[in-house]
């Protein structure tokens, strides 16, 4: 399963940054092109900035990537608590 989401902020860069120096503890992360990618073993995580927006896209061999997708979003609202809550509208795209 693939899910993307494109969460509006001017911050991007400076979030999936912290998020990719939390999670390299204990996952692989790599970047590629801008994109940082972060290998939970059978899934990933795709991070990038655009001018305005975060874009978060997760691949998945399961049908439910939600736990991810909630887990994804938690921890870059941590990084953006003084912007407040990010808004994450997940879309299933076809794999």
């Amino acid at each position: 399963m693939i899910t993307s989401a494109l969460v509006p902020t001017a911050n991007a860069e400076k979030y999936i940054t912290q998020l990719a120096k939390h999670w390299g503890h204990k996952f692989e992360v790599t970047e590629d092109a801008g994109t940082r990618i972060i290998n939970f073993g059978a899934a990933r995580c795709f991070l990038s900035a655009e001018p305005d927006a975060l874009k978060a896209t997760i691949e998945t061999p399961s049908e439910d990537a939600s736990k991810l997708e909630t887990v994804v979003a938690d921890h870059l609202n941590r990084f953006a608590h003084r912007e407040g809550p990010l808004t994450f509208n997940w879309t299933r795209l076809p794999a």
